[in-house]
């Protein structure tokens, strides 16, 4: 019974439509991931000089917003992913169990 129902569940259009959507987003949001922080660390590593200037008359330096910056990136796409999760994602995922439990 069990996997005559994921045979099913793997056959249905649905599914591949939302495995698809699901993987080509994800993996969007993964390279832009790593493009920021992995930009930030090349920075770090090769232009100490930038993120050292300071900023004002103050002791805050370039890196500290640059630094947020990451932070506040990686929640705004966390944010995205879960979004369209709940508006897209989870409405494919009903037709399918609706689908499956036939």
């Amino acid at each position: 019974m069990q996997d005559s129902m994921l045979q099913r569940i793997a056959a249905d259009p649905n599914y591949q439509e939302l495995r698809a959507k699901r993987l080509r987003f994800g993996w969007t949001l993964t390279i832009a991931m790593l493009v920021v922080y992995y930009g930030f660390i090349l920075m770090i590593a090769f232009s100490k000089e930038t993120l050292s200037i300071r900023m004002g008359e103050g002791v805050m330096t370039w890196g500290i917003p640059i630094g947020f910056g990451v932070i506040i990136f990686t929640i705004v796409i966390t944010a995205i992913y879960v979004m369209r999760a709940n508006s897209q994602y989870d409405e494919l995922t009903e037709k399918i169990k609706r689908e499956a439990l036939k």
